[in-house]
C-alpha cells in the first residue's frame, strides 16, 4: 500500500523514486518486519501469558523439557503479522504472486492455528488429528497447485509447469497437470519439515532465517533479467516482487529470533512453524525452484528424514534407529546441551544454503 501511496507522489517529491527499486523495497521491508516483531513481542508474550496459551510437554520428551511447560505458544501469530503486513505496505499488489505468497502463507498458518488452539485452549493434548491436518494441508497444496497450473496458461512467461535440475542446464520436464500433485508434495513436506525441526529454543526460526536469506538472492535473481541470463535461470518478469516477501520473512524471523533464543519466552507452535514451511515451499514454486528447497533447507529435510527412518525402521524390524527423532532431540539425549544443538544445527543451514548458491554458477 505504502509503495503504491509513494509511487503516485514520486514525480512531486524528490527522492520518493527510490521506492521503483525492489532492493530499496526488500531492505525496507525486512526492516519495518524486525522492528514490528520487535515492538510488539512483548505486549504478545503478555496476552498469550494472560490468557495461560501455554505450551505442553509431552511425557516421553526429553526431561530438561519439562522446565519449559507453560512458556507462551502461538507465537507464530507474530511472525505471520511480521511478514504479512511489510509485504501489503512494500509489494507491489497488483502483482499475483504476492497474493499467492500471502494467502498461501496464512492458510497453512490457519491450519496450525486451529491445531495449537485445541491443543491449548481446548486442552486436547493431539490438537488437531493427523488425518485432518494432512487433509487440509493437501488442500492447500492444491490450491496453490491448480492455480499455478491455470496461470501457466495465461501467462506462460511468468508461470511454468516445468521442473529445472540443479546443476543441469537444460533438464527441464514438462509435468503438465502433474505438476498439481507435485506442487502438493512440495508444500505438504516443507512445511512438515518445518514443523519437526521445531523442537528447540530458536531452532526453527534461526534455520528458517537462513533459508529465507538463500531465497531472497534466488528470487531477485530470477525476476532480474541480466542477472538470470547471465547465471542461465529460467527469467521469471514478476519475480522480483517475491523478493520483498522473503526480505520480509528475514526481518520477522530476526525479531522472532530475538524472543525465541535460549532460554525461549515464547514459542512459535504450529501455527508459525506450518507457516513458514509452506512460505518457503510456495516461495520455491514460484521462482522455479522447487528441487532446490531439499538443499536451501536441508537441515529441515535431514530432520524429517529422521523421523521417517525412525518409524520405519520400527514398524519393520521393531528397532530404533535413533535415540529419539526427530534429530535433533537424539542428541541431546546422547549429551549435547541445547545451545550447543542449536548454534551447530544453525552452521549446518548455513553450510546448506551456501552450496544452494553455488549451484547457480554450477550448472
Amino acid at each position: 500500500m505504502l509503495f503504491h501511496l509513494l509511487s503516485y507522489f514520486r514525480h512531486e517529491v524528490p527522492g520518493l523514486n527510490v521506492v521503483r527499486y525492489i532492493t530499496f523495497r526488500t531492505a525496507v521491508a525486512s526492516l519495518t518486519a524486525l522492528f514490528l516483531v520487535l515492538v510488539l513481542g512483548p505486549w504478545m508474550i503478555e496476552r498469550l501469558r494472560a490468557f495461560q496459551i501455554g505450551q505442553y510437554i509431552r511425557e516421553e520428551g526429553p526431561q530438561a523439557h519439562k522446565a519449559k511447560a507453560g512458556t507462551p505458544t502461538m507465537g507464530g501469530i507474530l511472525i505471520l503479522a511480521g511478514i504479512v503486513v511489510p509485504t501489503l505496505l512494500w509489494a507491489d499488489l497488483s502483482n499475483r504472486n504476492v497474493w499467492i505468497l500471502v494467502l498461501s502463507t496464512l492458510a497453512f498458518g490457519a491450519i496450525g492455528f486451529m491445531d495449537d488452539y485445541l491443543k491449548v485452549v481446548k486442552k486436547q493434548s493431539l490438537g488437531l488429528s493427523a488425518r485432518l491436518k494432512f487433509r487440509g494441508q493437501v488442500g492447500v497444496g492444491l490450491a496453490v497447485g491448480t492455480a499455478l497450473y491455470l496461470l501457466s496458461h495465461v501467462e506462460p512467461n511468468q508461470y511454468s509447469t516445468r521442473v529445472i535440475f540443479p546443476f543441469f542446464k537444460m533438464l527441464m520436464p514438462d509435468l503438465s497437470a502433474f505438476y498439481i500433485l507435485f506442487a502438493v508434495l512440495v508444500l505438504v513436506g516443507a512445511s512438515n519439515a518445518v514443523n519437526l525441526t521445531d523442537g528447540l529454543d530458536g531452532l526453527a526460526i534461526g534455520s528458517t532465517l537462513i533459508a529465507a536469506a538463500a531465497f531472497t538472492v534466488l528470487a531477485y535473481v530470477s525476476g532480474h533479467r541480466v542477472f538470470s541470463a547471465y547465471l542461465d535461470l529460467l527469467y521469471l518478469p514478476g519475480a522480483g516482487e517475491i523478493t520483498v516477501f522473503c526480505g520480509a520473512m528475514v526481518g520477522a524471523s530476526m525479531g522472532f529470533l530475538w524472543w525465541n533464543c535460549y532460554p525461549a519466552q515464547v514459542f512459535m507452535g504450529d501455527v508459525g512453524s506450518l507457516a513458514l514451511g509452506g512460505a518457503l515451499g510456495t516461495v520455491a514454486i514460484l521462482i522455479k525452484q522447487e528441487l532446490l528447497l531439499f538443499s536451501v533447507g536441508g537441515l529441515f529435510v535431514l530432520e524429517a528424514l529422521s523421523v521417517i527412518l525412525q518409524v520405519g525402521s520400527f514398524k519393520l524390524r521393531g528397532k530404533r534407529i535413533f535415540r529419539m527423532a526427530p534429530l535433533h532431540h537424539h542428541f541431546e539425549l546422547v549429551g549435547w546441551k541445547e545451545p550447543q544443538i542449536i548454534i551447530r544445527f544453525w552452521i549446518v543451514a548455513f553450510v546448506f544454503a551456501l552450496f544452494s548458491l553455488t549451484t547457480l554458477k554450477l550448472r
